[in-house]
């Protein structure tokens, strides 16, 4: 399995357009019945809005949806999809919502507003970047700790866990393609008195 783009979490951004308000939204998803609920959700909660425009797109059979909810077609799903496309952004729904203020923004307008609603939205949800990661743990005195950090922040390892015992037992996970070098800089580091322990793997934040 490939690293990929996302969102780390739910959230939303908006702005006004000669008085139309826009809200953008922003959910990580992993399937079609997750994105619809999500856009089901917005539609609810803004049910008084003139528009609610959506967008998805799933690594799942990459799968790629937009609907302009009744505005012009072509200036609102597919602006909103293109900010997701462009951003190289999967397993992302994205909703912007319309209240009409009484001017018309043009083809030109449109477009360029739902780009720029999805565009915050994305961008409030915070984009990380998912990668097969191996879960590892490794077991130090609590003189070599502060050195242990150093070196794991120097690998872009992420933290899971520590347990302060007689010794600090630190769980971590780190991108697969690094274990080895981690592996060869605690030993040297250590003259090979610690080392890794193997937990499993999974897709983590990198």
């Amino acid at each position: 399995m490939k690293e990929y783009r996302t969102v780390e979490f739910e959230s939303s951004d908006e702005f006004v357009e000669k008085k139309s308000r826009f809200i953008g939204y922003v959910k990580p998803v992993k399937t079609q019945e997750e994105a619809s609920a999500f856009i089901s959700s917005i539609k609810s909660k803004h049910w008084d809005a003139t528009h609610n425009v959506s967008a998805y797109v799933l690594r799942e059979n990459n799968i790629q949806r937009s609907s302009d909810d009744g505005e012009p077609s072509g200036t609102a799903g597919v602006p909103v999809l293109d900010v997701l496309l462009k951003e190289n952004l999967v397993d992302v729904c994205v909703v912007v919502t319309r209240y009409f203020g009484g001017t018309l923004l043009g083809a030109g307008g449109l477009i360029r507003a739902y780009s720029h609603g999805s565009k915050i939205a994305v961008e409030s949800g915070n984009i990380i970047t998912m990668a097969p990661c191996r879960i590892l743990s490794v077991s130090v005195d609590y003189s070599f700790y502060d050195r242990l950090n150093i070196l794991l922040n120097d690998f872009n390892a992420n933290i899971e866990n520590s347990d302060f015992s007689d010794v600090v037992t630190v769980k971590f996970s780190i991108k697969a393609e690094t274990v080895d070098s981690l592996s060869a800089k605690l030993t040297e580091l250590s003259n090979g008195k610690y080392s890794l322990t193997e937990l499993g793997e999974k897709f983590a934040k990198v």
